[in-house]
């Protein structure tokens, strides 16, 4: 059962309808060519009869008609051929006498231009004149000057086919040939279809098949692995083989943003828990440590109230932290933030971040150390940015590091790019932890100590402005060895993309 609203559907219906005007269009034109060949037969095997009756009698005698000769003449051509008709004209084309029935004759002229040309000789056949019959016909026609002492007297015109015969030869036509014509079409259009259907249904299998897999790959019917289009290693590739290779990047595409979507979504669930984790956890000790001043503040003496308000202070103080990572990171992630790309000295900006952190590396005597080669060139990038992605990672490797520990600060440039690598020597990180570090919220420890001030963002903030200069950042550690935070980015002038 064909499908109108299928494309083979619709493929076969123009297929049909172009073999049917096809169809039509020979019939016509065979109609049209015999009919023309018959008469232009008829007209090269008489082309020379109106001279020969002409010259066989005198019909016309100082412009009078001959009548007995005329007679002998219409009643030997109705016993010879009855298919012709004779008529008479003087030197301007009006109609002296016919061997037409009486009342049949309508015209009392003929023009002269198609009689002069075919007596002239050297004409394309058919030729045609007017029908003296009929007011706006033509038949093929013989003609003849009839001249007496180099006088032209006036013409005999004979027409080759007249109304009988063109009935007896439109019923032969009907009654044989045309029946032929017709089978003999109709049998090569049948045949042209089902070879054109044939061929229809061979080239959209694969139309067919892609969109069976498409309607598989719908909501609802994907079970398991969604099936995919068989692609074929072809060097030429055509217009359908390359629709189901674009279905199955499309396909695969959508299964990895799928994928990416449910773990956001399980990240999104763990960020909550662990923000109202981050969250309450200070307020609640800030609120225990502000009621227990208003409590008790009578009977608490000057030192344990410094005491609780220093523990109120340095909880407020990390939830101002909190929020302001949250909300750094939020600013991040939209088209809020504009990165004003400029060009700057790392070298001096590694500088002054590291002796912002020596008295406290100092206090745990951590030996903080910068190696930058003297032929470092400019970084293009937003500076404040820069220096906050540096603040996050030397602050991370300071706290991780234990007592007369080393922190190395290196820098490297290939001139298209620029890296900095910040390197510890503390616990390291297990290798099974590596590829989440960088995580919102993710952190080795999953305890929550009273004093930790970090709520595991720092590293997605770095991550994120990496990300925001076309630059990327990376991590190197091992269990007991240390670990190295690295990244890079562009040396040269660039457009970022928001």
């Amino acid at each position: 059962m064909i499908r109108l609203a299928s494309l083979y559907g619709k493929m076969a219906l123009l297929l049909f309808l172009l073999l049917l005007i096809l169809g039509a269009a020979f019939l016509w034109l065979l109609s049209h060519t015999s009919r023309s060949y018959q008469q232009e037969v008829m007209q090269k095997l008489n082309v020379d009869l109106a001279q020969h009756l002409v010259e066989s009698d005198s019909l016309l005698a100082n412009g009078k008609v001959n009548q007995q000769a005329l007679e002998h003449l219409f009643h030997l051509l109705m016993v010879i051929n009855p298919s012709i008709e004779v008529y008479l004209l003087d030197p301007k084309g009006k109609l002296l006498a016919y061997s037409a029935p009486a009342g049949k004759v309508v015209r009392e002229n003929v023009d002269l231009a198609p009689i002069r040309k075919f007596i002239t000789g050297n004409n394309e056949y058919p030729l045609k004149g007017d029908d003296p019959r009929s007011l706006d016909g033509s038949k093929v026609f013989s003609a003849s000057p009839i001249r007496r002492n180099d006088q032209l007297q006036g013409y005999l015109y004979v027409i080759l086919g007249s109304q009988a015969y063109d009935g007896i030869a439109s019923q032969i036509a009907n009654s044989y040939a045309l029946r032929v014509a017709a089978g003999v079409l109709l049998s090569a259009l049948s045949i042209s279809l089902l070879f054109g259907l044939g061929g229809f249904a061979f080239i959209t299998r694969r139309l067919r098949l892609l969109a069976r897999i498409m309607r598989n790959n719908s909501p609802g019917k994907v079970s398991g692995h969604p099936p995919r289009y068989p692609e074929r290693a072809r060097k030429h590739p055509d217009e359908i083989e390359i629709l189901g290779r674009s279905f199955n990047t499309m396909a695969d595409r959508i299964d990895n943003q799928m994928q990416a979507l449910t773990r956001n979504d399980a990240q999104r669930r763990e960020m909550i828990a662990n923000i109202s984790h981050d969250l309450r956890t200070p307020l609640t000790s800030l609120h225990g440590y502000l009621e227990t001043l208003l409590l008790k503040d009578p009977q608490l003496n000057a030192e344990e109230r410094q005491r609780y308000l220093r523990i109120a202070n340095k909880q407020s103080h990390q939830l101002i932290r909190l929020v302001s990572e949250l909300f750094e990171l939020a600013k991040l992630d939209s088209c809020e933030t504009m990165i004003n790309i400029e060009a700057f000295s790392l070298a001096e900006l590694v500088q002054d971040v590291v002796n912002k952190f020596r008295l406290k590396a100092g206090k745990k005597q951590i030996e903080l150390r910068v190696n930058c080669p003297p032929s470092l060139p400019f970084a293009y990038g937003d500076i404040g940015l820069i220096q906050r992605v540096l603040d996050n990672l030397i602050e991370n490797a300071l706290q991780h590091t234990p007592e007369n520990g080393q922190v190395r600060v290196s820098l490297t440039s290939d001139h298209k790019n620029i890296a900095v690598e910040i390197s510890d020597t503390g616990c390291g990180i297990p290798g099974e932890e590596l590829p989440h570090i960088f995580d919102r919220f993710y952190r080795l420890d999953k305890s929550r100590r009273p004093g930790d001030l970090h709520a595991g963002l720092g590293l997605a903030i770095a991550k994120r402005i990496l990300e925001l200069h076309n630059g990327h950042i990376w991590a190197r550690s091992g269990l007991n060895q240390g670990t190295t935070f690295g990244f890079q980015f562009s040396a040269q002038p660039f457009v970022t993309e928001m």
